[in-house]
Formats: C-alpha cells, structure tokens, sequence
C-alpha cells in the first residue's frame, strides 16, 4: 500500500508589531547624544518600550589639499569630516509618542530619519 505524505499546514505568525527605528546623524558627538537623550525622555513619558541608542561607526571623510596652487608638490594640508551616527529602535509606538516626535524641535544640524518596519 502506498504511504500518503500528510501535508502540514503551517501556521502565519501572529501579525507582528509595527516598530519604528530613528537613525540619527551629526556632525557634532555631543550634539547627537543631547538629541538621543531628548528621544529617550518622550519614550519614557509615553510609556513605550524603546532599544538604544546604539552608537553606529563613524564615518570619516578625508580631504587632502595642495597648499599652494603651483609649486610646492610636497606641501600639503589634509582635512577631514566625521559623521557621528546613532540608532534607536521604539517597539511597540503609540498614537501619543508619534505625535511628541512630530513636535520635537531638534538641534540645528542633527539629520533625522524614521522608518517603520
């Protein structure tokens, strides 16, 4: 007699939850930290359970520059830019936390990104 394979049925997990993860970036560390700090008090206040903020590698930019426009080949100035970049991950985000980020004013030169996963 042949053997019937029984298919499985597998089940959908549970609708998972929607998250928001915050990407924050700067040109100044102290800058960064004071806008993560911010973002942490209204998770606190709101009652929503945040992960963070996870310091990410920072990017460095390196620029090298003739001194003088003809001579002096040798003679040289190097610069460069670090890019200073934290994550934080909000699980769980309620209506009232969603609209205390929309009204954050952050420090000039602090670049936000926000996506939901």
């Amino acid at each position: 007699m042949p053997v019937k394979k029984q298919t499985e049925t597998k089940e959908k997990p549970a609708a998972s939850l929607p998250q928001l993860r915050i990407k924050l970036k700067s040109y100044d560390s102290k800058v960064v930290d004071a806008s993560c700090h911010q973002i942490a008090e209204i998770s606190g206040r709101s009652g929503v359970e945040m992960a963070g903020p996870v310091p990410l590698p920072t990017e460095v930019k390196k620029y090298t520059v003739n001194r003088s426009t003809f001579v002096h080949k040798d003679a040289r100035e190097q610069f460069e830019m670090r890019v200073h970049k934290r994550l934080i991950e909000i699980m769980n985000p309620n209506q009232r936390f969603i609209e205390s980020l929309r009204d954050l004013t952050l420090p000039t030169g602090v670049e936000i990104e926000v996506k939901t996963i």
